[in-house]
């Protein structure tokens, strides 16, 4: 619940942002790839970085003289992670997601280069809504939310093509033991967060 409520809060304070009356309006596409690893709460199980990939809509919402403003998407979110542990052979998670970042993206202002390169730097929650089947074999399922934080930073070419890269961290349980694992029950005990890192390239019109 608090999870909840302060990503709320945040979301308030973006979308106050966004508000301002003279605030630039954008939309494109975005894809890109991103890397992804299950984070255990018990140190039995272990987990490998894995690629996945993201695609999807953006628009961004930007105070033109202080260059702060709002980023949102609507994006597909492919996910893989692999787990084992000294009782369950390499395991494979495929986890598909209808994925909402919003960000608070800062477009830094430089003198003569703005027209040709600008840098900026993001941060914010994503709430990723699982569209692929929950249980993965028969004690393990996926959540139905994945909440995260993200922060990051990129660089916009020429006005309208930006590449940035992101890190995400798991707020919420992504991943969880229902049942026996090998020889002993984890039911309610085994849960894990996704960790991420993503690269991703948008074209804005």
């Amino acid at each position: 619940m608090n999870i909840i409520k302060r990503g709320a809060l945040a979301v308030a304070l973006i979308l106050a942002v966004a508000s301002t009356a003279s605030a630039q309006f954008r939309f494109g596409v975005r894809a890109g790839i991103q890397t992804n690893a299950l984070h255990f709460n018990e140190s039995t199980f272990d987990s490998d970085n894995r690629a996945g990939f993201t695609g999807g809509v953006m628009a961004e919402f930007t105070a033109p003289i202080i260059g702060v403003g709002v980023d949102l998407g609507v994006m597909y979110t492919h996910r893989t992670a692999e787990y084992e542990s000294s009782n369950t052979p390499e395991n494979t998670i495929k986890r598909d997601y209808i994925e909402i970042p919003l960000n608070l993206k800062w477009r830094i202002s430089i003198p003569v280069v703005n027209n040709i390169i600008r840098p900026y730097i993001f941060t914010g929650p994503s709430f990723a809504f699982l569209t692929s089947k929950k249980a993965v074999e028969a004690a393990f399922k996926n959540r139905s939310c994945d909440v995260a934080w993200n922060v990051g930073a990129g660089v916009e070419l020429f006005k309208h093509l930006q590449v940035g890269a992101g890190y995400g961290f798991g707020l919420t349980k992504a991943f969880e033991a229902t049942g026996v694992v090998g020889n002993g029950d984890y039911s309610g005990i085994i849960d894990s967060r996704t960790r991420c890192w993503t690269i991703t390239a948008a074209y804005l019109f």
